[in-house]
């Protein structure tokens, strides 16, 4: 699973050259939970039309399936759509409508983190490429429309896949829990998946696994403790008995 990573930045994605129309307007924050908006790339123009560059939108994690009902509905669906597996995304319904119409995006990313058991309890740790390079999680994305407002949504979700033969990623995830680990593609992938057909989209997610990987404790900082406000000692009751003149 995959449920918190440090996006990657304005900066970052205008350096690397991905070849995107263009930049969100908006800023994004440095690291991305279920529920808040980060950039993800996606198709500029119908599969196999090259010749369209890519976009980067904002859209929010969490997948929306179109099928909501209303924003309560959307909010309850997307806290447990964050991840798809790749084996059965094509079939389960918040995830089939996406997939048959190709709806495929990329999250860019810096790093991702995963709790590790190694020491019989969970640490949260930061996982990022071997060689450092930028990388995307591989998704799907969709847009929902609330019937009573009529404003559009646009959300995604990461997949994943089993990562039990992972040398890094089989120690993370509680003990006896099947290890999971998101679709991780380098940059000169990106365009193969954004108009990959579905059995070359099948054949990506297999061999995601086998992504070289680092890894290092992070644990999260412990919130700042507020001064407690100092309350000024009273002046002292005047003594009648007291006379200096």
């Amino acid at each position: 699973m995959c449920t918190n990573y440090t996006p990657s930045s304005r900066d970052r994605l205008r350096a690397a050259r991905l070849g995107v129309a263009h930049l969100p307007e908006g800023d994004w924050p440095p690291e991305v939970y279920p529920g808040y908006e980060a950039p993800i790339i996606v198709r500029g123009g119908a599969p196999g039309q090259h010749d369209v560059a890519p976009h980067c939108v904002l859209a929010r994690f969490g997948l929306i399936p179109r099928w909501s009902r209303d924003a309560a509905h959307a909010k309850e669906l997307s806290r447990h759509t964050t991840n798809a597996r790749s084996e059965t995304a094509a079939v389960k319904p918040s995830f089939r409508s996406p997939w048959r119409d190709r709806h495929w995006g990329l999250a860019p990313m810096e790093n991702f983190f995963e709790p590790c058991w190694g020491t019989g309890r969970a640490v949260r740790w930061r996982i990022a490429r071997a060689d450092g390079d930028l990388f995307a999680a591989a998704g799907l994305w969709e847009r929902w429309t609330d019937p009573a407002s009529g404003e559009i949504t646009a959300s995604f979700t990461l997949l994943t896949v089993n990562a039990d033969a992972h040398p890094l990623m089989a120690r993370m995830h509680r003990p006896g829990a099947e290890k999971r680990m998101p679709v991780l593609l380098a940059p000169g992938e990106f365009e193969d998946w954004l108009h990959a057909t579905d059995e070359q989209a099948h054949t990506m997610v297999r061999k995601a696994c086998a992504v070289p990987l680092s890894g290092q404790p992070a644990p999260r900082a412990p919130p700042p403790v507020k001064a407690r406000p100092v309350t000024p000692p009273s002046p002292p009751a005047p003594d009648d008995t007291l006379n200096l003149f």
